[in-house]
């Protein structure tokens, strides 16, 4: 379908500046869109032992700025998950409204001999699923396989299928599809501030966000 955007993150490589350029590619044709349409996200692929020898911390501070603006479009993100996703994979993931994973699906917090690996995947899967929930898959890199992502909210949905079939028919026929990317983005806004705004801090952005829902039918009758 044309209003579905794809972006394949494979897991076994580290992010490069081609891996970058894949988001923000994505991202902005997302952006330019004005909210429609679905980005449907496929990843999959662990790294194995060394794989952050070519890594500085130049290159993963862009990785993490592009995940960003993966995760805060004005747009619905669909992923899917098939067989390990560690790495670049994990990181894609994480970062996606919908997380759907196949039986075979192991979340793996890569790292070396010495400690797992120190990025914000850690930090995306302490917020979704709380920190002593995850705290041996951050700590050990002990595998997160499919039913025990289920059941912490890392994943929404165990299918059956390739990768590619499910991509397609999720994100066009899922509960995303319809919907306006510039109000999805800012219900996850408020979704991402709850856990850390007081009531009397939040209060102000919702009410903004329920002025702004009671006037576009006005807006949209004029």
């Amino acid at each position: 379908m044309e209003d579905v955007l794809t972006l394949v993150i494979d897991g076994s490589e580290p992010p490069s500046a081609a891996t970058v350029q894949a988001v923000q590619s994505v991202c902005e044709a997302a952006e330019d869109r004005a909210g429609s349409g679905v980005v449907a996200v496929r990843v999959g692929g662990a790294p194995a032992e060394g794989w952050t020898g070519g890594l500085d911390v130049m290159k993963v501070s862009k990785w993490e700025r592009a995940l960003r603006r993966l995760e805060r479009l004005p747009a619905a993100t669909v992923a899917v998950a098939a067989g390990d996703c560690g790495g670049a994979a994990l990181d894609a993931f994480l970062t996606c409204d919908i997380r759907i994973v196949t039986p075979d699906t192991r979340l793996l917090v890569s790292g070396d001999a010495t400690a797992t690996w120190p990025g914000m995947a850690g930090y995306r899967l302490a917020r979704l699923a709380g920190a002593a929930r995850v705290r041996r898959a951050l700590l050990f890199g002990r595998p997160i396989e499919a039913a025990e992502a289920l059941r912490l909210g890392l994943a929404d949905e165990i299918a059956d299928g390739t990768v590619d079939d499910l991509t397609g028919a999720l994100a066009a026929a899922g509960p995303v599809g319809g919907l306006a990317g510039k109000e999805i983005a800012i219900r996850r806004q408020l979704l991402f501030d709850a856990a850390t705004t007081s009531f009397e801090d939040a209060l102000g952005p919702h009410l903004a966000a329920c002025d702004r829902a009671l006037r576009r039918p006005v807006a949209e009758a004029s």
